[in-house]
């Protein structure tokens, strides 16, 4: 892939906000540490007692199995390559959206110069947050979560189907908060879903019902509880408890599914990441600025796939309410009020504000070319187009120019 002006103007604004941040980076890299010692290493309370003898590893095996990748190096040396290793991995996810639009809009007519303008203003407001949960607080559960998520929707727009259910059950392997995002499954082609839905479910359950059955115990881990901070959305809907209520994880998975469904059924499936990031963030009753990170991907989708001006406002929105709110705001309560303003609005805008042009039970637009080739799916070889399409849509892979 040849590398262009943009890409290089955004691997300088990740090493920047690298540099600045590393020297207080890794808050949480001790927990990925002590995880996948206790899941590999063979001691008392490891293995599949794990999440039964440590619920507040809310970490994925999947996770685990890579923070295993820095085990044999010292920990400074470990966390050190773990956090420029999740930096870079936020450069890919920059490259996979702007293949994701490109692949979009094609035969669209499109400014593929707008489109290049278009990722790199938005990208420079997600990697401010990217950092945050990479390298500030090295989250490499919510990193991998993220990027599958971003991998299952490109192969979307590519027009797969099963490889759109390994990546998502991937994330959610990675991180259960990545559950919502599976309604991404929706928007294959109706008559291609039952199939990838089953491996989705078989790899999710290949991961995660070892720890069930081998230890009873693990259901704790869904239970276990963190302080409602007096900066959550929470307290403005009326939830004064100290602790979390029994029903809001269930509750957050629930309205993430349904926003994302309703997001597909309206024809604008580049939403699924951002309202499913807006349900956590709404009903969570944490604010850590790394949980911002998963809305900033959404609205980078939104802003790059979902609609077509050329300056992407959801991103800089969210960065200025989210992050900015919580650096410049110093009462609790404004914050949280703040936080359910910009999920309410943000959430009200993608699934409502009209989208001129756009079908309202729409499929990605390339598996709507492709069902109308007239060529049975299982007879197509991915990919393939007519001569001046193909021309088009190789300049297009490269990256938007």
């Amino acid at each position: 892939m040849p590398v262009r002006r943009h890409h290089l103007l955004l691997v300088g604004w990740t090493a920047l906000w690298f540099v600045l941040v590393v020297p207080s980076g890794g808050v949480s890299w001790h927990y990925l540490r002590q995880g996948e010692q206790l899941l590999f290493g063979g001691t008392p309370g490891g293995g599949l007692s794990l999440y039964a003898s440590h619920p507040e590893l809310q970490i994925g095996p999947v996770s685990l199995a890579a923070a295993r990748l820095f085990q044999p190096f010292s920990p400074a040396t470990g966390q050190l390559l773990a956090e420029a290793a999740m930096s870079v991995l936020g450069l890919v996810m920059l490259t996979l959206v702007g293949r994701t639009a490109a692949l979009h809009y094609l035969g669209t007519g499109t400014n593929h110069r707008r489109l290049q303008q278009r990722i790199l203003i938005a990208g420079l407001a997600f990697i401010p947050m990217w950092i945050e949960v990479s390298v500030r607080f090295a989250h490499l559960d919510d990193v991998l979560a993220l990027f599958f998520a971003t991998v299952a929707v490109h192969s979307l727009a590519r027009g797969g189907s099963w490889a759109v259910a390994v990546w998502l059950a991937l994330a959610v392997d990675a991180k259960p908060t990545a559950v919502p995002f599976a309604v991404l499954l929706l928007a294959l082609p109706r008559g291609t879903r039952r199939g990838p839905f089953l491996l989705f479910c078989g790899l999710v359950a290949g991961a995660w019902l070892p720890f069930y059955l081998g230890n009873l115990g693990s259901i704790s881990a869904a239970k276990f509880a963190i302080p409602n901070q007096p900066a959550s959305s929470l307290r403005w809907l009326g939830v004064t408890s100290a602790g979390t209520p029994p029903w809001d994880r269930p509750a957050q998975f629930a309205l993430g599914g349904a926003l994302g469904a309703l997001a597909v059924w309206r024809g604008r499936w580049p939403a699924v990441i951002l309202l499913g990031a807006n349900a956590r963030i709404l009903l969570d009753p944490s604010t850590y600025t790394y949980y911002s990170a998963s809305v900033l991907l959404g609205t980078l989708l939104w802003d790059a796939v979902g609609q077509r001006r050329l300056v992407p406002w959801w991103s800089w929105i969210a960065l200025f309410a989210l992050y900015g709110g919580t650096l410049f705001i110093p009462d609790d309560a404004t914050r949280g009020l703040v936080r359910l303003g910009f999920v309410a609005l943000s959430t009200l805008y993608v699934l409502l504000w009209p989208s001129p042009g756009r079908k309202r039970r729409g499929r990605p637009r390339r598996q709507q070319r492709l069902a109308g080739t007239g060529t049975p799916r299982s007879q197509r070889v991915p990919g393939a187009r007519g001569p001046a399409e193909g021309t088009r849509a190789a300049s297009l892979a490269a990256g938007p120019r």
